[in-house]
C-alpha cells in the first residue's frame, strides 16, 4: 500500500473540523446533563412552602429529619456494601497470585570476597588500587602504666570501708580539693 502524504493546510483543516465536531458533541452532553439534573431535582425535591406558623414548621423539620435519617441508612447500607466488595476483590487477587504458580526464593549462599575483589567486579577494570587498610594506620607505641598507682588502690573493699560515712565524703571532698 502505497500512503499519501497530506499537505499541512488539508491536516490543519481536518483537525479544525475535528475539533469544531467534538466540541458540539461535549457542548450536547453538557445540555444533557443539565436537563437530566433539573428533571432529578423537580422529581425528588419538591419546592418548599414555608409554613405560616410555629405548628407547621415544626411538623416540616420532623419530616426533613425523618427523610434525613432514611438517607443516612441507604449511605450506611451502600459504605457496607462498597467495604465487602472491597474485600472480596482484595482475596480474589491474592487468590489469583497464588494460583499463577509459587515463587520459591533461590537460597543465598554467602560469598567470600575481599574489598578489592568486591571493588572490582563493581568498577571493573577501572580499579586499580590496592585497598590495604592496614598499612594505613598509624604505628602507636604503648605506654607502660605505672604499677605504682594500682598497689596504692589496694583492695577494693577497703577503698570503700574508708569512703563509707560521713568521714569518708569528707575525706573525698578533701581529696578533691
Amino acid at each position: 500500500m502505497s500512503e499519501k502524504k497530506i499537505s499541512s493546510s488539508r491536516k490543519h483543516h481536518l483537525k479544525s473540523l475535528m475539533l469544531s465536531i467534538a466540541k458540539g458533541i461535549l457542548d450536547e452532553e453538557e445540555r444533557e446533563r443539565a436537563e437530566d439534573k433539573r428533571r432529578h431535582m423537580a422529581e425528588h425535591c419538591p419546592p418548599v412552602s414555608m409554613p405560616r406558623n410555629m405548628q407547621e414548621l415544626q411538623e416540616l423539620c420532623r419530616e426533613i429529619h425523618h427523610k434525613i435519617d432514611v438517607i443516612d441508612e441507604e449511605r450506611y447500607d451502600l459504605e457496607m456494601k462498597v467495604n465487602k466488595t472491597n474485600k472480596e476483590i482484595d482475596e480474589l487477587k491474592i487468590k489469583v497470585q497464588d494460583l499463577m504458580g509459587k515463587f520459591k526464593k533461590p537460597v543465598l549462599r554467602k560469598v567470600r570476597m575481599s574489598a578489592d575483589a568486591m571493588l572490582k567486579a563493581l568498577l571493573g577494570s577501572k580499579h586499580t588500587v590496592n585497598l590495604d587498610l592496614r598499612a594505613n594506620l598509624k604505628q602507636v607505641k604503648k605506654e607502660v602504666k605505672e604499677e605504682d598507682n594500682l598497689r596504692d588502690v589496694g583492695d577494693w573493699r577497703k577503698n570503700i570501708e574508708d569512703k563509707s560515712g560521713m568521714d569518708g565524703r569528707k575525706k573525698m571532698f578533701e581529696a578533691e580539693a
